[in-house]
């Protein structure tokens, strides 16, 4: 069996996520696919996934052989690639996950100019709420709004955003304006949550954290929508600055208790390559990453 080979197929049954669609990729069959891993696991003496009827999924062990093996995968494409001049013009397929809203704000603008600078070039844009696997789910570059653990991913900081209470001035003009927390109690309030329980908004007094429990007379499950209901006048939500960055800027909505918010989120770019980074990833985030540091909502304090 051929190293590179076996490597190369390993590979693609995780990153496509079977072995169905990774012998349709390669153009095998899946008997020869599965056969391919299994020798590669006895030859190794570790088990690499965990198989069951309807999805693989990597073991601790192929988490780790899945790293190097794309890594150095990555690394032999880079050679072949500089050695035939063509290593200057990005191609395949980009994957990148983001949340909603950010990826619609900022994230889009710039694919759309990668992928018109780019014609061999595609993109993949997963704009979910929830972080997504970066390994698992074969995505190239994510945005992590959120202070990061340790882990082997490259992270690249880009900015930092607050998270605000806000409400329109006429509901402040109907209701009044919170000056401390304790008097949310007395405020019609908004959450945005896939929680069925009251969520807590984690607030500061010097080094003294006030947990507010908030009881949301609306609770939605997307952002967009606490957003707009704010900007209707029903209530105070709690969105993140870059959320509502144009409509601060507008006056249809104003923040809340400023001296109380918790210390500004830190904005990333995070990608799983090591030093040598795969061209399309590479242009990509030469392009992102000076955009996105210039951008004034992402950098508004």
């Amino acid at each position: 069996m051929d190293r590179f080979q076996a490597m190369s197929t390993f590979v693609t049954v995780v990153e496509t996520g079977g072995f169905a669609s990774a012998a349709r990729k390669l153009e095998v069959s899946p008997s020869v696919v599965s056969r391919v891993v299994t020798e590669l696991e006895e030859r190794l003496g570790v088990r690499l996934l965990t198989r069951t009827t309807r999805v693989v999924r990597l073991t601790d062990a192929g988490r780790g052989y899945f790293e190097d093996c794309r890594r150095i995968l990555g690394e032999l494409d880079s050679a072949d690639l500089a050695a035939t001049g063509t290593h200057s013009s990005p191609r395949g397929v980009l994957a990148i996950t983001a949340p909603v809203m950010f990826g619609r704000l900022h994230v889009m603008p710039v694919m759309l100019d990668y992928l018109s600078r780019y014609r061999e070039a595609d993109a993949s844009c997963w704009f979910v709420d929830r972080v997504v696997n970066l390994v698992d789910e074969g995505i190239d570059v994510a945005v992590r709004i959120a202070e990061l653990p340790d882990s082997s991913l490259q992270a690249i900081p880009v900015g930092h955003v607050r998270r605000v209470l806000c409400a329109s001035p006429e509901y402040l003009d109907e209701h009044g304006t919170p000056r401390h927390p304790a008097d949310l109690d007395d405020h019609t309030i908004i959450t945005s949550t896939g929680s069925s329980t009251p969520p807590e908004w984690r607030l500061y007094e010097g080094e003294r954290h006030i947990v507010v429990r908030a009881r949301p007379r609306l609770s939605t499950t997307t952002n967009d929508s606490a957003m707009e209901a704010a900007l209707a006048g029903f209530g105070i939500a709690r969105l993140l600055s870059y959320q509502i960055a144009s409509h601060l800027n507008e006056g249809s909505l104003v923040t809340l208790l400023a001296d109380f918010e918790p210390p500004p989120l830190p904005v990333h770019l995070v990608h799983r390559e090591g030093r040598h980074v795969a061209q399309k990833v590479r242009a990509f985030l030469d392009l992102a990453v000076p955009a996105l540091r210039a951008n004034p909502s992402l950098n508004w304090r």
